[in-house]
């Protein structure tokens, strides 16, 4: 299961009833933060949830309204106690910019480590969650994020047997080790059924609609992506700054058909995002609009 918090859903600068665009997702235990825009500890607070279990922190790009809020999150974590590392992944220059941000924060009662990403994206794994970034086209450097769960197959018992798998073997093959006994070799495929669906959540923003966001977005069980013009006067603006309208970002979810769809990263001058969703909803049925503390839980599939 995966929890799934929208902190914020404001782009640009935060509002007094809306704070800055960033997410937080919870899974065995351990958190997920992308972007950490001004006001994101506040908003974490005023959910309810605890930033303690803060392991990764995400950034999609080195915009203000997106890392600002770094400092004072870090040592909102250190006040809560842990000690355990924390990695923050972002575009090359990471580590230089999150260390300028933190002369304020000199000490911390954790180490933190940095990945920088570079070219088209990369992979990583933490904490038994998969992280594929991929890149966007806004006026800097970009990345989008998929948080990916994966879910092995059933164990089978009868197939266990007729390889001849000896039962001490079972439990440790189910949890994907490679297991030796006796000079013979057993493999979890051997006592295992074909992989289930997991779960993913794709998190796109600060971009103009690019054919890879379509495709990382396919068959999402959650895609939120930045809609953050409504009115068609401002398609200029969109093209111009490298952003997107709401009805673009529909037409790609149309393409990527994902289970549901949740619109942020809201320009200061939209103050009535509700007004535009219905003609959204023309073009992709299964939109809503994000709401700062939107929460969902998303589970495996039933089978």
């Amino acid at each position: 299961m995966l929890d799934i918090c929208l902190l914020g859903t404001g782009g640009m600068m935060p509002l007094p009833n809306r704070f800055l665009t960033s997410l937080l997702v919870r899974y065995n235990g351990n958190s997920v933060l992308i972007d950490c825009g001004e006001g994101t500890q506040v908003a974490v607070k005023k959910k309810g949830w605890s930033v303690n279990p803060i392991g990764l922190i995400c950034i999609t790009h080195f915009h203000g309204d997106h890392v600002a809020g770094i400092p004072g999150l870090l040592l909102s974590i250190g006040n809560s106690g842990r000690t355990e590392p924390i990695t923050i992944i972002g575009p090359k220059g990471i580590e230089r910019v999150v260390k300028s941000l933190c002369i304020i924060a000199p000490e911390l009662p954790f180490q933190v480590n940095f990945v920088e990403i570079e070219g088209d994206g990369g992979s990583f794994e933490f904490f038994g969650i998969n992280i594929e970034a991929f890149k966007l086209k806004h006026n800097v450097i970009c990345y989008g994020y998929n948080i990916k769960v994966d879910r092995a197959g059933r164990f089978l018992p009868d197939k266990a047997k007729e390889n001849d798998v000896p039962l001490k073997c079972w439990n440790r093959l189910q949890k994907g080790e490679i297991v030796e006994v006796d000079g013979k070799t057993y493999t979890p495929e051997m006592v295992m059924g074909e992989a289930r669906r997991g779960l993913k959540v794709t998190y796109c923003t600060d971009t103009r609609p690019i054919p890879i966001i379509a495709e990382k977005a396919k068959d999402a069980d959650l895609f939120i992506c930045e809609g953050m013009y409504g009115d068609h006067e401002s398609n200029y603006k969109a093209k111009d700054k490298k952003h997107m309208t709401m009805y673009e970002a529909c037409e790609l979810a149309k393409i990527a058909v994902p289970r549901k769809m949740w619109l942020t990263h809201y320009s200061p001058s939209m103050a009535h995002p509700e007004q535009y969703i219905r003609e959204a909803k023309e073009i992709f049925s299964g939109v809503k609009l994000g709401k700062d503390g939107k929460s969902i839980d998303l589970m495996f599939d039933e089978d």
